[in-house]
């Protein structure tokens, strides 16, 4: 059997530099398993949200620049009406709840996504969080909420065609880095490792643009289960594919454990 250097290489060796600066999550399966447990599948959001908490932490932890939430895509008004109005309170209550912790801890709040179809208070409550944490230095937290990938890229081309309109603008200068400058999140580093947890094998129109060169991580595990030890086995499959050695959940905690 022929070996490399790489295959010898242990815990101490994995970096910073090795670990993703961005990583996106498509966070899938709270209904499932709240039903899994005979409750409302309002119930799997409220877990969904523990969830959250302990992602934040983790990638605090790590030094990972950013971290990008799917909460809730422009597909989900499709859902049924009472659901659809709990997971806007929920989404109004964390907003609420969380924030202070989120700055006290130096993060930074931002939300993505067309927010004209939320209600007055809802927009304000968004507003008043990225304010208070606008000037936060650590981790960059970005929710997607009636977000789409597709609209995102529409929102971009609509800024650019005013600017041609107005004449300030040739569309012959229109370029793939002119056009990045008008998605979202156009101030951060492009998303390295997207993960979707709950089995299914799909972006579901999820940062379309900014995920062109992402690795893509699927897992059977339901959001509400995706703990530290989940977060770190997905940490451990990007870094083995970036880098071209193995590692294990493990050794990402071990990691974990020096910083």
């Amino acid at each position: 059997m022929e070996y490399s250097i790489f295959m010898v290489l242990d815990a101490d060796t994995i970096s910073q530099q090795c670990l993703p600066k961005h990583v996106a999550i498509i966070m899938d399966g709270n209904g499932r398993w709240a039903q899994a447990r005979n409750r409302p599948r309002v119930f799997g959001h409220k877990k969904g949200v523990d969830a959250v908490r302990q992602s934040v932490q983790f990638c605090t932890k790590l030094g990972i620049q950013s971290l990008t939430l799917f909460a809730f895509s422009s597909e989900n008004w499709r859902r049924p009406e009472d659901e659809v109005k709990t997971l806007m309170e929920l989404f109004l209550f964390v907003l609420s709840k969380e924030v202070k912790k989120l700055h006290k801890n130096n993060v930074k709040l931002t939300i993505i996504g067309d927010l004209s179809r939320f209600s007055e208070s809802l927009r304000s409550k968004v507003d008043t969080a990225q304010k208070l944490t606008a000037n936060n230095t650590g981790l960059h937290l970005n929710v997607a909420a009636n977000y789409g990938g597709r609209w995102d890229m529409a929102n971009a081309a609509k800024q650019l065609a005013e600017q041609v309109a107005q004449g300030q603008l040739d569309p012959a200068d229109i370029t793939e880095e002119r056009i990045a400058q008008y998605m979202s999140m156009a101030d951060q580093a492009e998303p390295d490792l997207l993960i979707r947890t709950g089995g299914d094998v799909r972006i579901s129109n999820f940062l379309l643009w900014q995920a062109a060169y992402a690795e893509l991580y699927f897992t059977d595990t339901l959001w509400p289960d995706f703990n530290e030890a989940a977060f770190a086995e997905a940490i451990a499959c990007y870094v083995a594919r970036e880098r071209r050695f193995g590692c294990t959940g493990e050794q990402i905690k071990q990691l974990l454990a020096q910083t």
